[in-house]
């Protein structure tokens, strides 16, 4: 049985959410403080997280970020808060997707399927690969499919995980320019509240990382007025 991490202070909130996710076949744990989810995050096992922002103690993005440095696993905020500013900062630290309050309960629980069903999509695509192991080497650049980690000159670099999927799309559909709307459709959906802003976002932290010059790419080609290929 998967199980879901509600983060979230409102208690009425929290135990909708709980209910709906339960009559789906989840198993949930709700913490209503940040100091109590970070600590439920970090040492207990959980299949995706519901991350509040507005949070006593700690807020949801100081929680994201501590979380997104240890787990991959998917983490959707659940907000009232409707600015792109916020939403952007949220996918700047490693959220996979926003929910805004007032939400349909049923909505809730088809984006924690969705993405779910993508995280399981894309940990599998290593086992599928027998070819050279699952790992893919460019230059000083290295993926490691199975295991979700990424090298630069035998240096492991510490990706959130849809920097790692979007990174691991480019390089598997090499010198393929793809527009940042089908990028965001690929790696996040259509039905995510993520616009195209998120996707430069992400390409610019992913080049922060992978690139001796992030102002010249060697990887990660802007093909203006198109989007990005991944040179090979």
């Amino acid at each position: 049985m998967r199980k879901i991490l509600i983060i979230e202070d409102d208690k009425l909130i929290a135990e909708l959410e709980r209910d709906y996710l339960e009559v789906s076949g989840f198993k949930t744990e709700i913490a209503f403080n940040g100091e109590d989810g970070l600590n439920f995050a970090l040492n207990r096992e959980f299949d995706l997280i519901l991350l509040d922002l507005m949070l006593p103690s700690k807020d949801g993005f100081q929680l994201c970020k501590e979380i997104r440095s240890n787990k991959e696993i998917p983490i959707l905020m659940v907000t009232a808060k409707k600015d792109s500013v916020d939403k952007i900062k949220g996918f700047n630290l490693g959220a996979d997707d926003y929910i805004v309050k007032p939400f349909d309960p049923s909505e809730l629980v088809a984006r924690v399927n969705a993405h779910l069903s993508r995280y399981d999509r894309l940990t599998s695509m290593g086992k599928k690969d027998n070819i050279n192991n699952g790992v893919m080497v460019f230059k000083r650049l290295k993926i490691l499919k199975r295991e979700r980690r990424v090298y630069v000159a035998d240096k492991e670099v510490k990706l959130a995980n849809k920097e790692f999927e979007l990174l691991l799309f480019l390089a598997t559909n090499p010198n393929i320019v793809f527009s940042k709307t089908i990028l965001l459709d690929r790696i996040w959906g259509m039905d995510s509240f993520a616009d195209v802003a998120t996707v430069t976002v992400h390409i610019n932290r992913i080049r922060d990382k992978i690139e001796e010059d992030s102002s010249n790419p060697q990887f990660i080609e802007t093909v203006w007025g198109a989007g990005y290929r991944f040179k090979l």
